[in-house]
Order: C-alpha cells, then structure tokens, then sequence
C-alpha cells in the first residue's frame, strides 16, 4: 500500500514536529510549511492525499488556503487545526470547504484518527461509481436503452 501523503501547514516550530513525528510512525510521507504563502504554493504545485491546516499563519491565512483549494476543485481533504473555537469560526471554516476542524488543545490520538477517515473518504469517493453509470452499464448488456 502507498503511503498517503501529508502536507502540514503550522507555524508553531514545537507544534509542526511533533505532528510531523506522529504522523510519520503512522506511515505517513509527511511535508511540511511554516507559513501560508509555502503551504499555499506547495499544495497547488503537488496536491497532498490530505492537508493538516491552521487557520492563523504568516503571509495567508489558513481560510484563505482552504479557499484557493476548494475555487481550484482541489478533492484533497482539509483538516483545519486552530486555537480558534467560536461557532461562527467554525462555521466559516466548514463552509469555505473543510472536511473537518479540530480545536487545539488536541489529543494526537483523535487527530489520527479524524485524519484517517478523512483520507477514506476521499479514496471512497474517488473509487465511488458514477452516479447512473453502473444502470446505463447494465440496460446495454441487455440490449436496452439506458
């Protein structure tokens, strides 16, 4: 099985290598940025199988990132990782297109976790068949019209 691959967008140095070190024991190719700007860049340049994200960063922020993501139909799944934890932030955050939000603190055992399901996800949704193709498929094989 490949590894998935991960793009961390944190500016707190502490913060960026611990996850960076979970991350990897969990089989992860992990790349990292400090800021928005580099994470942005990255993510658009080689689009990752998942993005850990916070919201507060030098240069751009983490909405904005997400935004940039969702405008260009980016299907990588975004997991926004923030000290912020007003509903309404939450909110923006979900609708902009987050798949998920955690709120620091955290417990890197749930982290995984959410991140986990959110990489199946998106393998299920890109392994999904399309919607009426599988009865179009089946009328032809009988010689009816789909």
């Amino acid at each position: 099985m490949k590894a998935k691959r991960l793009l961390i967008v944190e500016d707190d140095p502490a913060l960026l290598r611990g996850l960076k070190d979970n991350f990897r024991a969990e089989g992860y190719q992990v790349r990292t940025a400090s800021d928005g700007l580099k994470g942005l860049a990255d993510m658009l340049r080689d689009p990752p199988d998942l993005v850990l994200l916070d919201l507060v960063l030098p240069k751009v922020s983490g909405y904005e990132i997400c935004r940039a993501a969702r405008s260009r139909r980016l299907p990588t799944p975004i997991l926004m990782l923030t000290a912020r934890t007003r509903e309404d932030e939450i909110v923006r955050g979900l609708e902009m297109g987050a798949d998920d939000y955690v709120t620091k603190p955290f417990s890197i055992r749930e982290l995984l976790a959410r991140a986990k399901v959110c990489s199946h996800r998106r393998l299920a949704a890109a392994s999904a068949p399309v919607p009426g193709h599988e009865e179009a498929t089946a009328a032809a094989t009988v010689g009816a019209r789909p």
